[in-house]
């Protein structure tokens, strides 16, 4: 999402750009599960329609992303812990075998993408900046299944790494709940060798590692007004 120089985020020209920065805000943790998503301050901050946002607000929804309750409004989804166990439970059953049919696929160019997508990842980790890493860390898995080449089971991984994210959010526990560094190297290196088995038994050790990081018995709030949030 562009700035403009006074701050505030430019405005998206469509429902689309507006459901695509606010996505981006939530998974970055600039907005807290719960936040309420007023249509009137969204269309003051993005200038333009009630009935835009309210289209960028139903395509959050359909991802689990937003929440949309009548009478109530809309607000960022806040999964409850049994939510959490199974999000993180699925993801266990999907991944390690696309990470296995991604490492029969992948090209030298996929690699060196993934190897990018690592560098970021750290470099935001390094500038104190967490829930950019975060994202960074969920485009790196949801890569994977795009290299694996089963396109209905990308949808659906990109689903669980954004309710992944929003878990993150709630039952922090400590740093480690972001992707280690070694572990994202290590399955990096299966993939670039081929080797099938080994990037399957990667990717499912690694994302019950991930599981254990979080606290899921304990909320972690903070607040944030939606416009400081939606500005640099």
């Amino acid at each position: 999402m562009t700035r403009t120089a006074d701050s505030t985020p430019a405005p998206p020209a469509t429902s689309d750009g507006i459901s695509q920065a606010l996505s981006l805000a939530i998974h970055e943790h600039r907005i807290a599960p719960g936040t309420r998503l007023g249509e009137d301050e969204l269309s003051e901050i993005y200038g333009v329609s009630r009935t835009v946002v309210r289209a960028a607000l139903q395509t959050l929804s359909h991802i689990k992303l937003v929440d949309i309750r009548r009478n109530k409004g809309a607000s960022v989804a806040s999964p409850s812990i049994t939510e959490a166990h199974e999000v993180f439970e699925a993801r266990e059953l999907l991944e390690p075998r696309t990470a296995r049919s991604a490492a029969k696929h992948a090209t030298s160019a996929d690699i060196t993408m993934l190897e990018r997508h690592i560098n970021d990842e750290h470099a935001a980790l390094d500038a104190n900046d967490p829930g950019r890493a975060l994202y960074l860390s969920g485009l790196f898995h949801t890569e994977i299944a795009r290299i694996a080449g089963q396109a209905t089971i990308t949808g659906f991984i990109e689903t669980l790494i954004a309710r992944s994210s929003l878990i993150i959010a709630l039952y922090w526990r400590r740093e480690s709940a972001l992707c280690e560094k070694h572990a994202h190297y290590a399955l990096l290196q299966a993939l670039a060798d081929h080797n099938e088995q080994q990037a399957e038994e990667l990717m499912r050790s690694h994302l019950v590692d991930l599981h254990s990081a979080l606290d899921l018995r304990e909320r972690n709030a903070h607040t944030l007004s939606l416009k400081d949030a939606l500005s640099p």
